[in-house]
């Protein structure tokens, strides 16, 4: 029986470029072309003007003393100003560190302490954030922060004034390789931390030429982008997918809003769109859904969690999407290991997560004695190729826990190989809880909420849920002088402190937890309990 390993294709070679190189010579031949647009602005560059800006940014940063392996943290929902800070940060070397939108106080101290950030672009707000607030509030603890640049303030304008009559210096491109480090993004860790993936050019400008590739992008096409840039999907496979083939990024607004997408997609005849199911879920409910004119939709990514047939076939039938692809990956893997193709049918679209990608190879092994399972069979996904991580930040311990010694990445999901080389995802060996295409670790909220004066122990589980696929539900031990503890005072306590996604829904107080004979909690018979006495 064949063995559970695929190698994707290598005709088409790999980008042995920087970022920086690469946007330079996506100028050179569209230059009059549009780059980017945002939608809340009616802000517009062509990839001249875009270049102009960015190599301002980035001469304007590197008179603010950053340099090549300096980290710059970004702070900001959405907006024109992200997608000009991931180019110009590259374009000096500097290690862009993705901030979720969403963190609160305690996870912001951890990211800018941890990865040692210098300077942080931020914006002043978003919905109910004060982030000028929440940095003053964590700046004694960040020693390595020496200056917070708020997007829009006279700074800002600063930044960008410093470096608009200079060219950007050879010198400093010249020192830059394919390999260096470009990029830390935060992945929410099993161990109570989150876990900062280390990714350099050639990872995300490959996996982001490949994806688009993939769904055959090229500069006539225009991309609504409504997923997060700060994480992989936006800034990856959304920015960096368009710059590779000059092809225009479409802001529709800073958080996803399904009307406001719906809206960019019409107005700036997108021929493509971004997703997570929940997305395209909601665009397709949406009351005004039928009044859009989607008819220049041709194509676009649904990832973050399985894809729903009926949801699929929408995706084809009534937004005109009849190239829609999905796509599987990890933040460790730039994200995307697996995709489907244009040409795949609707079976191969909703039952699997393609195969392998370009210049990457997977295999399904049995995660206890390693050995490669036959098709058919399910074991833990593992990936290998130039889409691996460098790392993860300061981590070696978990770096080799991850990565193996030949170079193989442990994904901690539990796939199935077909006998045609399709993959499917069936589960995940740990617990990881996914919420509305956010990965969340129990872990780290168990953590956290050991702090609480109340709280003994503490056990946080995923359970069913219509909207966001799966909720958080806490079982706490009380201390015995403890009040009462309800979901209602446990969110009053997190509030501020854990982004709202993280913050369990449910709340059961106990008096002990169901054990394993050798003292290991029972997380599925906690699931099922839950389930059954919540009436989920």
């Amino acid at each position: 029986m064949t063995d559970s390993y695929a190698a994707g294709e290598t005709t088409t070679p790999l980008l042995e470029e920087t970022i920086g190189a690469s946007f330079d010579r996506t100028v050179a031949r569209f230059g009059d072309r549009e780059a980017l647009v945002e939608m809340a602005s009616g802000r517009r560059w062509t990839y001249a003007e875009m270049s102009r800006d960015v190599d301002a940014l980035a001469i304007g940063l590197t008179k603010a003393g950053i340099g090549k392996g300096d980290r710059v943290g970004i702070w900001a929902p959405n907006c024109a100003e992200w997608t000009l800070t991931q180019v110009a940060t590259a374009k000096i070397g500097a290690i862009l560190v993705n901030i979720n939108p969403a963190y609160r106080t305690h996870e912001l101290a951890y990211a800018l302490t941890k990865s040692g950030i210098r300077l942080l672009v931020s914006a002043p707000e978003f919905k109910t954030s004060d982030y000028r607030a929440m940095v003053a509030a964590v700046r004694g603890d960040c020693p390595d922060l020496e200056q917070t640049v708020f997007i829009g303030d006279p700074e800002w304008t600063a930044l960008l004034e410093a470096g608009a009559s200079e060219k950007l210096s050879d010198h400093v491109t010249d020192e830059l390789t394919p390999e260096d480090p470009i990029n830390i993004q935060y992945t929410s860790g099993t161990t109570g931390y989150p876990k900062g993936a280390t990714l350099s050019h050639r990872n995300i400008l490959n996996n982001g030429y490949f994806t688009t590739e993939t769904i055959g992008l090229t500069e006539n096409d225009r991309l609504a982008i409504p997923v997060p840039f700060y994480h992989c999907f936006g800034m990856v496979m959304g920015n960096l997918g368009c710059i590779t083939h000059g092809a225009t990024m479409v802001i529709p607004g800073p958080a996803f809003d399904p009307a406001a997408t719906l809206k960019a997609v019409q107005d700036e005849r997108c021929t493509a769109v971004y997703g997570v199911p929940t997305m395209f879920i909601a665009m397709q409910n949406h009351p005004d859904f039928a009044t859009y004119d989607l008819s220049t939709l041709r194509t676009g990514i649904m990832a973050g969690s399985p894809c729903p047939v009926e949801v699929m076939k929408r995706c084809v039938n009534e937004m005109h999407m009849s190239e829609v692809s999905i796509a599987y990956g990890m933040t460790e893997t730039s994200p995307v290991s697996t995709q489907t193709r244009r040409d795949d049918d609707l079976e191969h679209r909703t039952a699997t997560v393609g195969r392998v990608h370009p210049h990457v190879e997977v295999r399904v092994v049995d995660p206890t004695s390693g050995e490669v399972m036959p098709r058919g069979e399910a074991g833990e996904l593992q990936t290998r190729g130039y889409s691996v991580m460098l790392g993860y930040w300061a981590d070696e311990e978990k770096t080799s826990a991850a990565i193996d010694e030949d170079g193989w990445m442990h994904t901690g999901d539990l796939a199935v190989m077909n006998p045609d080389g399709y993959c499917n995802i069936v589960g995940r060996i740990k617990d990881m809880v996914i919420r509305g295409g956010e990965n969340i670790y129990p872990r780290e909220i168990e953590e956290f909420l050991y702090a609480h004066p109340d709280i003994e122990d503490v056990q946080v589980i995923g359970v069913p849920d219509e909207t966001y696929g799966e909720e958080l539900c806490a079982w706490v031990r009380l201390r015995p002088d403890a009040e009462r503890m309800t979901a209602e005072t446990l969110k009053e306590y997190a509030t501020g402190k854990l982004a709202h996604y993280k913050i369990p829904r449910y709340v059961l107080v106990v008096e002990e937890f169901p054990m394993t004979v050798t003292g290991k909690v029972r997380k599925v018979e906690m699931r099922e309990k839950t389930v059954s006495e919540l009436g989920l």
